[in-house]
């Protein structure tokens, strides 16, 4: 199941706010795994999975109740 998916089963219709949608991963060390560069790799999962990062973090309500919640993508790199 997707992130979006699961957030969308827990939260109250209609109240996402998603947070740091513009942040992403960073490679400043360059790494390489099996003559694969990192950057490469997330820009290939970034377009497969539609996510700019694993992750995805926002504000919402449950039963009407405010709350903060956080939902990782595993198909991202997982």
């Amino acid at each position: 199941m997707s992130s979006s998916n699961r957030i969308e089963l827990l939260i109250d219709l209609g109240t996402w706010g998603p947070m740091d949608e513009n942040m992403i991963s960073l490679d400043p060390i360059e790494f390489q795994f099996q003559e694969e560069l990192y950057k490469d790799r997330i820009y290939f999962y970034q377009r497969k999975i539609g996510l700019i990062e694993a992750i995805q973090t926002g504000t919402s309500q449950l039963n009407g109740i405010p709350i903060a919640i956080g939902a990782t993508n595993f198909q991202f790199m997982g």
